[in-house]
């Protein structure tokens, strides 16, 4: 089922353009964050290295904007400093903002797709002035269930970032569900959308999920991930 909240989760989305020579250090770096699994209200977060252009990028989720501010306030800046990143990079983009629809997919929830996912896709999306509600009611009505429907999409969400600026975001079991998709589904869901009405700028992003970048509330350590067929 596609949900609205009166509570919203809240992403975070990062971009780093990482020195070829500190990708090691970056990601070692990465793997402290491993210190924010006790944080309240951490639904998950998860990363990885854009083959394309050699970025990294990481999506966080929160529970709601609340226990984002209380980490940013109480934990972000101890463990920044733990993890030595600043040093690696020549730029850094962070973005948040609300997640306004949540994805159903394969996984029990948002908590367990970002513990067990193998590959983000990712559509960074900039829209024309006022298609706000067409671009979500076709982010309901096609590309939703059409990536359910494609089999290996294990949940996802749709954040706005700006005014004009949504980030689409769906994880996946694997890159071979991923390129079914993409081969077999994907076009006729583009035609379906017409894409342009609502979208004058969109950047697409497919990571393969570094396992060691991600992080999942430590609760959910004990639990299941993905519902049986």
């Amino acid at each position: 089922m596609w949900r609205t909240r009166m509570a919203r989760m809240w992403a975070k989305w990062i971009t780093c353009q990482v020195r070829s020579d500190a990708r090691e250090a970056f990601a070692a770096g990465q793997r402290r964050w491993s210190a924010i699994a006790d944080q309240p209200g951490l639904v998950g977060q998860a990363g990885g290295w854009d083959p394309a252009t050699g970025r990294a990028h990481v999506l966080a989720l929160w529970a709601d904007e609340p226990a984002y501010a209380r980490f940013m306030r109480e934990r972000h800046d101890p463990v920044a400093t733990e993890a030595a990143q600043a040093g690696t990079y020549t730029g850094i983009d962070v973005a948040t903002g609300a997640v306004v629809l949540t994805i159903p997919g394969k996984a029990a929830g948002l908590h367990n797709a970002l513990a067990h996912g193998t590959l983000l896709r990712v559509a960074d999306c900039l829209l024309h002035p006022g298609r706000d509600d067409h671009f979500l009611d076709v982010q309901r009505r096609i590309w939703g269930p059409g990536m359910a429907a494609a089999g290996g999409m294990l949940a996802g969400t749709v954040t706005r970032l700006a005014a004009d600026r949504y980030l689409v975001t769906t994880l996946w079991s694997g890159p071979d569900a991923h390129q079914r998709y993409t081969a077999r589904d994907l076009p006729a869901l583009r035609s379906r959308a017409n894409l342009t009405a609502d979208v004058r700028a969109l950047t697409g992003h497919v990571l393969p999920l570094e396992p060691d970048w991600r992080v999942a509330p430590e609760h959910l350590h004990r639990a299941p991930g993905i519902m049986a067929p």
